[in-house]
């Protein structure tokens, strides 16, 4: 361990990290040689413990341990230095791309690339699904509340509601394997973050309320992602669905084609997936609402693991914990495959198209980095799509 870092040293080395911050959950790795054996601000154990924690608290995993890095660091203010930096350079790629789009989107060679591209998204989500099936559904209890979520959510039930449901399912069918807790080789005492984390809770309560009463659209706006925050267990892509079912099949404030086109910048910008947010708010409110929105949909999962923080050690040797999270964990492996199914109607379908959709499918399943995907349906979409 070296001399703990200033908030500047923290915010500067996250921010070059988000630069190059593509892959969403693969960047942990990334993280871990700059915090762990790099610059020697966590111990190997350390870190491994907050990257437990981030994968069973809602949010973007990476996101997350770029925060805790900062909270072993350097306390609240070190995880804020670092959550920030290291999410700075997708929110300004993306709002700059958001602009773009909302003035060349019509354009024949941006709709040829769209074309294309929701196809890769379908295939993109797929694989997810596929991904995410193979590491959540491990008993035949993880199979039934996978199937009866994938039924729910294609007959338009709440998604919060099915989620809340299969964290039920989850505590009442799985049984316990009596394998170890993640990360219970270590114990990493931390101070108490309550205090910090309520003041910034209730400052942004405050400003919620405040905005309710200046512009309640805009009010409305950060509500749905902050909802659409604390219920991605999972990871960032975890939201996607609920993004879309939100903003798409309950309030219908955009196009399915249009928020896939932003699902696709979402996976051409560094950082993770969540950044979305940062386009819907853009074509909803312009440079305000991309702001708020990104604000809305990332500050939940930062005060859930400041706050956490300090106390996992005592729900991750909790049965009855872990249990409910393989429940919620198995709603969104049912959620992405009726979203695949959702996303697959927004496309207009020729051969070409289907080429496309299965091609990324198959790229994915053979560990293809994401963004060279993107990058070669792009100018494959160009070429072949109009």
């Amino acid at each position: 361990m070296t001399a703990p870092p200033t908030l500047g040293q923290l915010f500067l080395a996250f921010l070059r990290l988000g630069v190059t911050a593509f892959g969403g959950p693969t960047m942990v790795a990334y993280i871990r040689r700059l915090a762990v054996e790099r610059r020697k601000w966590l111990t190997s154990r350390a870190f491994d413990d907050g990257v437990a924690l981030c994968q069973v608290v809602p949010g973007a995993t990476a996101m997350q341990t770029a925060a805790y890095v900062g909270l072993r660091a350097r306390g609240v203010a070190g995880a804020a230095m670092s959550f920030v930096g290291f999410g700075l350079p997708a929110f300004a790629l993306m709002l700059a791309l958001s602009v773009t789009y909302s003035r060349a989107h019509g354009l024949p060679v941006v709709l040829s690339a769209f074309s294309g591209l929701r196809a890769v998204i379908v295939g993109l989500v797929a694989n997810a699904a596929v991904s995410f099936g193979r590491s959540s559904l491990r008993q035949w209890s993880h199979v039934v509340i996978a199937a009866l979520a994938a039924v729910l959510f294609s007959v338009g039930a709440n998604p919060i509601l099915v989620i809340v449901l299969a964290a039920g399912a989850g505590w009442a069918l799985v049984r316990s394997t009596g394998a170890k807790p993640i990360g219970a080789e270590a114990s990493l005492p931390l101070p108490s973050t309550t205090k910090p984390a309520a003041l910034i809770l209730g400052a942004a309560a405050m400003g919620l309320a405040a905005l309710a009463l200046a512009d309640r659209q805009l009010a409305t706006l950060v509500a749905l992602m902050v909802r659409v925050d604390l219920f991605a267990f999972g990871g960032g892509f975890a939201s996607v669905p609920l993004m879309y079912h939100e903003v798409v099949g309950v309030r219908h404030w955009l196009a399915g084609s249009v928020l896939l086109d932003g699902i696709v910048l979402g996976q051409v910008t560094p950082g993770p997936i969540v950044i979305t947010a940062t386009f819907v708010g853009h074509q909803l409110r312009g440079l305000t609402g991309g702001a708020l929105a990104t604000v809305g949909v990332f500050l939940p999962s930062f005060l859930v693991v400041v706050a956490v923080a300090p106390y996992f050690d005592r729900l991750r040797h909790s049965p009855a914990f872990t249990r409910l999270i393989s429940g919620v964990l198995c709603s969104f492996v049912g959620l992405l495959l009726a979203v695949t199914v959702q996303l697959a109607h927004n496309v207009a379908w020729t051969w070409v198209h289907g080429l496309l959709a299965a091609a990324a499918f198959v790229a994915l399943r053979l560990k293809v980095d994401v963004l060279w995907v993107v990058a070669t349906g792009t100018v494959l979409s160009v070429a072949f799509c109009h």
